[in-house]
């Protein structure tokens, strides 16, 4: 099972400490085309591990958010709020997830919640470095390996990406591509944590 071999992998990564709390060495990122239903998946999810509500143009965002954010207290996870604090703010989430093409917005939020979470999306060395400089507590690179949330888009691959993470200067969650089988291949690189949308909802 895809997901029991990502819990396994992800319970074996050193534990990295942010702003008092554990960082989630394991997370769920939503995607309502792929899954429509992700409260399941949320709830099957080891205590510590973290959620991420994407779906920016989905109608409803808002009370997912809320849902999520519930379901997320229950069961004693993490959960952010991807690009929008005032949501955030709305459903007591722990911080905000910010895409590569806002990280201008970190100083702000950080000034705003000092305590909360801030993750940043990157897709290369150098996007890493400028969520750096911008205050991200934690970055999520990808995709490491090719994805069905992005077909066709060029993956890092894993000497790319293993390159990325050994020079990054904060913790580094690999996303893209990670499954049962291609997780395995992450052993030894200098990551925080995993994160994936199909392994985790396919069980």
């Amino acid at each position: 099972m895809s997901a029991q071999a990502l819990f396994t992998f992800a319970e074996h990564l050193p534990a990295t400490i942010l702003r008092g709390r554990r960082l989630p060495r394991l997370w769920f990122l939503t995607d309502h085309n792929r899954v429509p239903d992700p409260e399941r998946v949320v709830a099957t999810l080891p205590a510590g591990s973290g959620v991420i509500l994407r779906d920016y143009g989905y109608a409803k965002r808002e009370r997912l958010a809320t849902d999520l954010a519930l379901c997320a207290g229950h069961h004693g996870l993490i959960f952010l709020v991807a690009g929008d604090m005032r949501i955030a703010e709305d459903v007591g989430a722990d911080g905000v997830h910010i895409p590569e093409r806002d990280y201008e917005h970190l100083a702000s939020l950080r000034a705003a919640h000092p305590r909360w979470l801030l993750t940043a999306a990157a897709h290369s060395g150098d996007a890493v470095r400028r969520a750096v400089t911008a205050g991200a507590d934690a970055v999520f690179v990808s995709p490491v390996f090719p994805t069905r949330s992005h077909p066709g888009e060029d993956a890092l691959g894993l000497d790319a990406f293993a390159a990325i993470a050994d020079q990054a200067s904060l913790p580094v969650i690999a996303l893209g591509g990670i499954d049962g089988v291609t997780v395995q291949q992450l052993s030894g690189t200098p990551i925080a944590g995993i994160a994936a949308i199909g392994a985790l909802a396919d069980g």
